[in-house]
């Protein structure tokens, strides 16, 4: 019986791998693609034009303008495992540090010159200098980001995700905007309060 019990458990086990392992990206459908609920299907599902507005756009500020295309904006993506988002970087702009838990990104320079970089786990720092059409790989999870090096005129590049749903955290506003108390952050970087209070005011969105 021990012995029996013992297999049991560890059939349990793999069962429970093989799960969490399926499930580490976007799950399976069963059928060509997750139709809307209502309303009649054409064509019109399957298209996106939004980096349309792009065409025209008056770049300005300091960080990168990120328009997405992933399931949120399109639906048509949900179940398909891809997702992309249009980065325009202002002269000197950056994307500041930020992870995708859920997918890898495939950033493709389109024009202009991106210094790039991510950390892995170990805290070594990977970076390099891109131009078109230069592409990089961000592991997924992983801390990346991206700056334009000329002062004098933007870059563009598009990034893909292997996730209908990538999901985007930015580091300043996920640690000083995300209401820790200025007293944990000021030990945890070794400063002090008044500091603290100072990125937490740049980096809280306003709502």
């Amino acid at each position: 019986m021990g012995k029996f019990s013992s297999l049991v458990a560890i059939a349990m086990m793999m069962a429970l791998s093989s799960a969490i392992v399926a499930n580490a990206g976007d799950a399976d459908i069963l059928k060509d693609f997750v139709t809307p609920i209502m309303g009649n299907l054409t064509s019109d599902f399957f298209t996106f034009t939004g980096f349309r507005q792009l065409v025209d756009l008056n770049i300005t500020g300091s960080t990168a303008i990120i328009t997405k295309a992933s399931m949120k904006e399109f639906p048509a993506l949900e179940g398909q495992s891809v997702s992309v988002a249009a980065l325009i970087y202002p002269p000197s702009g950056i994307n500041p540090p930020h992870v995708h838990p859920r997918s890898a990104e495939l950033l493709m320079v389109l024009q202009g010159v991106l210094e790039v970089g991510f950390v892995d786990t170990t805290n070594k720092l990977f970076t390099q200098t891109l131009q078109a059409p230069d592409m990089f790989i961000f592991p997924k999870g992983l801390v990346h980001f991206q700056v334009n090096t000329r002062s004098d005129s933007p870059a563009f590049a598009l990034g893909m995700f292997g996730s209908a749903n990538a999901g985007a955290s930015s580091l300043p506003v996920s640690v000083f905007g995300s209401g820790i108390a200025p007293a944990i952050l000021a030990e945890a970087f070794k400063t002090d309060v008044q500091t603290i209070s100072k990125l937490i005011a740049a980096n809280t969105i306003k709502t």
